[in-house]
């Protein structure tokens, strides 16, 4: 036995009878295969995670005020002392816990693609805002 443990299949398939050895291991292979491209079409979040539509709206709100304190001519470290405190209040008036935070960014980090369509919407969103802002008023 080496360390390549899936390659050591491929050493129990005896091509002159056509045959497999260890034709279990392949089986119990292909349902746990099975059962992961299933868990992959799942597009709901798990309990205690944030949906899509709350992430964007929050992270829209994030970068609004970054915006806002990028266009003041405070120095960047003050501006951080006075982001972390808004960050915290918009969070706990929201009702989002540090724990449901935490555990909603590791689940979009480790799902790249919705984590991908937060941001569309998140950019999207600020396109239209931004449109929105430097369009003339009407007469």
């Amino acid at each position: 036995m080496t360390n390549f443990g899936p390659l050591d299949l491929l050493s129990t398939i005896n091509l002159k009878k056509g045959s497999m050895i260890r034709h279990g291991k392949f089986w119990a292979m292909g349902v746990i295969i099975a059962l992961g491209l299933g868990a992959c079409k799942n597009d709901k979040e798990p309990e205690g995670v944030m949906t899509r539509e709350q992430l964007s709206a929050l992270f829209v709100e994030f970068y609004l005020a970054e915006a806002r304190l990028g266009n003041t001519t405070v120095v960047r470290d003050s501006a951080l002392q006075l982001f972390v405190p808004f960050e915290e209040s918009f969070l706990k008036e929201k009702g989002v816990s540090d724990s449901v935070l935490r555990k909603t960014y590791t689940y979009y980090f480790n799902n790249p693609s919705k984590l991908e369509l937060i941001y569309d919407a998140v950019i999207d969103t600020l396109s239209l805002r931004e449109q929105r802002a430097t369009q003339p008023l009407p007469k």
